[in-house]
């Protein structure tokens, strides 16, 4: 699974192909045009989850459309993510409302919001949801899920599920670990923020969406059609081989190679 590379590539063809590409798309130029960008006007650790967390569940379409909306989100937030969740009141939900992103209305917006609420009266951080789960011996995967599980503990829409990628059902949510990549990672490039230290980048999962799948597919590192999450599971398994302590750089890679160099 995962490794027909090895018919066309040596390891260290390989390996030295995904570390240029790596270096190459990691770096402050990187961030203007990405949605990294959003969370990256903020220094207080909550504003840079919520603003990231939020930037992220509204990643899908052209890049420069998702940082146009969540910087109006940002607006209607006052610009302090953290202060306006822990203030909440029915006047400001009802101004939220307006806030919509393709298929994220106001009303999920309003969810949302109140799920942000649900975890910062309870946590100082959303790193400290997981990290109470891994501490009790649970895995990552199930460490997510139960993240989410508590998120959606508040009266909601079910439609509004969709919106937080549910892989317990096999959703290889992309933008999810796109968020976390962001958190956990400290690579010193500049781009990732690496303000979760108690969670290890080993653990991380690879932000899987059609253009990392296809140019995986192109290099034979993913062997599965679908871009679910057993594609998930095996193109990280592969990104292992790379390098163990921090599979997930190599997304700068895919990405670059798939969105930017149209690979």
């Amino acid at each position: 699974m995962g490794d027909s590379w090895k018919k066309k590539f040596s390891y260290d063809e390989m390996k030295d192909f995904l570390e240029l590409k790596y270096e190459q798309f990691n770096n402050p130029s990187f961030i203007e045009k990405d949605p990294v960008s959003v969370p990256h006007k903020y220094s207080l650790k909550q504003d840079i989850e919520i603003s990231g967390f939020l930037t992220a569940t509204i990643a899908w379409g052209r890049r420069d459309l998702i940082i146009n909306s969540a910087n109006n989100l940002m607006n209607l937030m006052g610009q302090s993510p953290h202060d306006y969740i822990m203030n909440i009141c029915s006047s400001s939900l009802d101004k939220i409302e307006k806030f919509y992103y393709r298929t994220f209305n106001g009303n999920d917006c309003r969810t949302f919001m109140q799920g942000l609420k649900n975890i910062y009266t309870r946590y100082d951080s959303m790193e400290d949801v997981i990290v109470s789960r891994l501490n009790n011996g649970r895995s990552w995967k199930e460490a997510i899920i139960s993240l989410r599980d508590e998120f959606f503990s508040i009266p909601h829409n079910n439609r509004t599920l969709k919106h937080f990628a549910d892989i317990s059902r096999g959703a290889a949510g992309k933008r999810l670990n796109m968020f976390f990549r962001w958190m956990v990672r400290d690579d010193s490039h500049g781009v990732d923020f690496g303000i979760w230290k108690k969670i290890d980048k080993s653990v991380l999962y690879i932000p899987l969406d059609f253009h990392t799948g296809n140019t995986s597919r192109k290099l034979e590192l993913l062997s599965r059609k679908q871009d679910d999450w057993k594609a998930v599971e095996e193109l990280t398994s592969t990104l292992r081989e790379f390098d163990a302590d921090d599979p997930v750089k190599y997304d700068f890679s895919l990405f670059g190679l798939g969105i930017i160099e149209n690979f």
